[in-house]
């Protein structure tokens, strides 16, 4: 389809960080994705480094061939010829894939459930937003407010998964939250819980830039070691939590939040991982326990999320590492995260040297 703009500016091959095994990343011209009728051409201006993509490079959970990065920033330059939602210069993050809308989960306000979803790193997708340009749905988008920068803005997604983990704890001001894991969700859900009016936050991470940050949001910060569960399963500790968000995808993580549960507490699993925790059945019957997981976004996470970064006393620029990372340095960003050298979010930015 020809797309709203000049044609001889139209670009028909940039660069992108391909997959190709696991931990390993090249940056290659590709072809860019034609435009179907209501899809949008993306500059990308900002992408950060998701955990999962973590998983896809250095477990090897991607496909070979694939492209990934999703949280993502950038203005429009060109539209499918049936897109009245936008023009070029329009500035955009991207935003959730479009649900079906009429399933059960659909029909209860929950599309993160939607019977219709893609499993994450195996069915087939287009290319992410580690490049140049991408290209995605009219609907998949969302109109950055004014007065957010596009490298504050490329914090949306994640902090929409965030949102709806506090969505999921049921956690409002006058609780107790644990967060297990300081890294970019987990300060970020500290940063979320804050303009609740959560002010009893405890944040156990062993890395010390993170903790740092976490500190900076208005945590208390401990190091995993400080969470030590009662011998036995009936008891609770001296001073338990409300609810618990375990933002690292650790089993051992995921052990230790559960014993630190008041009564009738939630265990809430945001981060993913590939190693399964064993939990004490006992101590989850005996004191009632809920343990639930969190997937992507509320039905208007993104909206929230966006809401957060226009305000003023929202801390975004301490969310994110003062350095911005080439497209050539994905793997570098990723390693680096890995070892829990960034405590923020790691942007990728196609036209940084």
């Amino acid at each position: 389809m020809a797309p709203s703009a000049d044609p001889a500016e139209y670009p028909t091959v940039h660069r992108a960080v391909v997959y190709t095994e696991r931990g390993h990343v090249e940056v290659a011209e590709r072809p860019v994705a034609p435009l179907g009728p209501r899809d949008v051409l993306l500059s990308v201006s900002h992408c950060g480094v998701c955990g999962s993509d973590i998983h896809f490079v250095t477990e090897g959970w991607g496909r070979p061939g694939s492209v990934e990065g999703h949280e993502y920033s950038g203005t429009v330059l060109a539209v499918g010829e049936a897109v009245t939602r936008w023009a070029p210069g329009d500035r955009v993050v991207g935003g959730p894939s479009p649900r079906c809308g009429t399933c059960e989960y659909c029909a209860a306000g929950r599309p993160s459930l939607c019977v219709g979803r893609s499993a994450a790193g195996v069915d087939e997708y287009p290319d992410g937003a580690f490049a140049d340009h991408t290209v995605a749905a009219e609907d998949a988008l969302l109109a950055v407010p004014d007065g957010v920068s596009l490298r504050a803005a490329a914090l949306a997604e994640p902090l929409a998964v965030a949102l709806h983990g506090l969505t999921r704890g049921g956690v409002t001001a006058g609780q107790r939250l644990l967060v297990t894991g300081g890294g970019p969700i987990g300060a970020l859900s500290v940063a979320a819980a804050r303009v609740r009016g959560v002010t009893d936050i405890v944040v156990s991470e062993p890395h010390p830039r993170r903790r740092d940050l976490c500190a900076r949001l208005g945590a208390e910060v401990v190091t995993p070691d400080a969470l030590v569960a009662p011998a036995m399963p009936h008891a609770v500790v001296d001073e338990p939590f409300d609810v618990a968000l375990e933002c690292s995808g650790h089993p051992a993580a995921m052990e230790a939040a559960l014993g630190q549960l008041k009564r009738a507490g939630t265990l809430v699993l945001v981060g993913a991982g590939v190693k399964r925790p064993r939990f004490d059945t006992s101590r989850i019957l005996l004191n009632e326990l809920v343990i639930t997981g969190s997937f992507v976004y509320d039905a208007d996470g993104f909206e929230r999320a966006l809401e957060l970064l226009a305000r003023p006393d929202f801390p975004s620029e301490a969310m994110i590492e003062p350095g911005d990372f080439p497209l050539a340095g994905v793997l570098d960003a990723i390693h680096g995260l890995e070892a829990g050298e960034y405590a923020g979010k790691v942007m990728i930015v196609p036209s940084a040297s």
